[in-house]
């Protein structure tokens, strides 16, 4: 009898075909993700714009709260939970802290409305034109952008300390075309309480620690780093040098020295540092890169001996580590008091040279 012929059996699909159709879903949803953010972010701020200028317009004490109360009932009504009088006050904020809707339109892309919801609470307009302007150049998560805040990032950073007008001068260059300034990187102080180390500890303890945490190192860094070389060895007539840790920005195009030191900052630190910076600048920098810049970590400083000798006309900045993490509201009083007092000295500086 004749047998009927054979089904024939399913194969598998090739594994690169399934792995291309894969990356075109996955590409697909990403994009479609985006565009709904970009669209709810939009309409977010419309809502927002639309109750503010309805407040704006009737002038009645009170009449705010009125009428995002009552709008909320009928909205979480038709449209669900979203639209609740809770969401809808942070869409009044976010229209209020964001009056100009480009800024929002040219944000949207990178940012999602829980990055807005956050950075619409930092009563600072130049902090939180910072960390509107960092999260875009750096693609910060939200939960990046948490972390930040609540490390202080901005209190730490060098240009905070310098008046408000060089600050919004350089977040404006950062803005219009990416050019990131060193002091929107460099930090005073760090923050190592990831490296474990304990009340005693050498030099090349510090520098070893450092090393095992590198990946953690390199993002309290910040923006652009990279390493280089541990223990870099240059030479000078005849005698041996060593820069205990070499970096590379990319977003700075330069070099980056650090030099590590236990206890308090010493005047006799500078002549060391400036030599490594221009070794550095003769031997090592390639065309189309900035200056060297030099980090001296410290465990302590001496402000007025560091603002005498001029260190930033050198290229170098002297920050403070700490490899204990003090309670929150420590640090941030001290480095408010540390703001402040640059600020005044730059403004005694300043009517001194007028």
């Amino acid at each position: 009898m004749k047998q009927p012929p054979a089904k024939p059996q399913p194969t598998q699909a090739p594994g690169h075909l399934l792995g291309d159709i894969r990356q075109l879903i996955e590409q697909s949803r990403q994009q479609l993700a985006s565009a709904v953010n970009s669209a709810l972010t939009t309409l977010y701020w419309h809502i927002g714009q639309r109750i503010r200028s309805e407040v704006l317009k009737d002038a009645r004490a009170g009449y705010g709260e009125q009428i995002v109360a009552t709008l909320s009932k009928q909205l979480e009504k038709d449209y669900g939970r979203g639209l609740s009088e809770k969401n809808l006050r942070h869409m009044l904020r976010f229209a209020e802290v964001f009056p100009d809707v480009q800024i929002v339109s040219a944000a949207r892309r990178q940012l999602s409305w829980t990055h807005f919801r956050t950075l619409i609470y930092i009563g600072d307009p130049l902090k939180r034109d910072f960390y509107l302007q960092m999260c875009q150049q750096e693609g910060w998560s939200t939960r990046t952008l948490q972390e930040r805040l609540d490390s202080q990032l901005f209190e730490r950073t060098a240009l905070s300390r310098q008046p408000d007008a060089l600050l919004a001068q350089e977040l404006a260059s950062l803005r219009q075309n990416g050019e990131l300034h060193p002091g929107l990187v460099l930090k005073d102080p760090y923050v190592l309480d990831f490296l474990g180390l304990q009340d005693r500890y050498l030099e090349k303890d510090l520098e070893d620690a450092i090393l095992r945490e590198l990946e953690h190192f390199l993002l309290e860094l910040g923006a652009g780093f990279s390493f280089v070389a541990r223990q870099k060895r240059i030479q000078i007539d005849h005698d041996d040098f060593y820069i205990d840790l070499l970096f590379y920005n990319r977003r700075l195009k330069r070099l980056v020295a650090i030099d590590l030191k236990l206890g308090d900052f010493k005047a006799e630190y500078k002549g060391q540092m400036e030599l490594y910076l221009r070794w550095l600048a003769k031997h090592e920098q390639e065309l189309g890169e900035a200056p060297p810049l030099g980090i001296i970590l410290c465990s302590g400083k001496k402000r007025e001996q560091i603002e005498l000798l001029e260190l930033d006309a050198s290229g170098i900045h002297v920050a403070e580590y700490l490899t204990v993490l003090p309670p929150r509201e420590v640090l941030q009083a001290k480095l408010h008091e540390a703001i402040a007092l640059s600020r005044a000295r730059l403004e005694n500086r300043g009517g001194e040279e007028a």
